[in-house]
């Protein structure tokens, strides 16, 4: 009899360790009004401006690969309309595989003492998006979820993104994205052979400017 008792614990016990391996990873970050905290890969404090609104987190793994973390910051209008948004990623590769990141951006700033390579984009974002289970879909998915959703089609986006460590394995990715459309260009229009081509670095300093004032980074 006893031994039958121990087997039925010790197969609760795989079953749990079973469903705890399946089960999708947790928030290891928190925030608390405009201040999201993390403790570890990487220690930082990231503090919003009061005019965004801390709209939640989600978690996934990224193309069985890598797990994902990622919060949203909106500034929005009462009907949901989204001006600009803060989207921050926290990644890192799954112990089963050996891969790294490799960045190859021409330009990178240094902000709260980390070092970011620093990519600016301008993008129509109502066509094709790619893949449905990329990290942009599912943010996507989520702050519609939320009620919320981009103003206008035309954006330009400031991608910044910071090693944790020396193995290039985690990364921390701060995506900010603001209406094109106040500025009376659209992204076609900053094409190389767009009618606003010759404003296109103006624009990308611009956008680095817009990311970094309504942001601040602690370690």
């Amino acid at each position: 009899m006893k031994r039958i008792f121990l087997l039925i614990a010790l197969s609760g016990i795989t079953l749990s360790l079973a469903n705890a391996q399946n089960t999708t990873p947790q928030p290891q970050r928190s925030v608390k009004g405009q201040v999201l905290t993390s403790k570890s890969l990487p220690t930082v404090r990231l503090t919003f401006d009061k005019s965004f609104k801390y709209i939640g987190s989600q978690n996934f793994v990224l193309y069985e690969v890598a797990n994902a973390e990622q919060h949203f910051f909106v500034d929005a209008d009462a009907q949901g309309n989204i001006k600009r948004l803060y989207w921050i990623q926290f990644e890192g590769y799954l112990p089963s595989n050996t891969h790294t990141y490799n960045y190859k951006s021409p330009r990178t700033v240094n902000i709260g003492g980390f070092d970011f390579f620093a990519d600016a984009s301008f993008r129509n974002t109502s066509g094709n998006l790619g893949r449905p289970d990329s990290d942009g879909n599912r943010m996507r998915t989520f702050i519609e979820s939320k009620g919320y959703r981009m103003a206008s089609p035309e954006l330009m986006l400031q991608r910044l993104v910071t090693m944790v460590d020396k193995t290039n394995r985690e990364e921390l990715m701060i995506i900010y994205m603001e209406d094109l459309t106040p500025f009376g260009v659209k992204a076609a229009d900053l094409t190389p052979n767009g009618s606003a081509a010759s404003r296109k670095e103006e624009m990308e300093k611009m956008v680095l400017e817009h990311a970094q004032k309504s942001m601040k980074i602690e370690r």
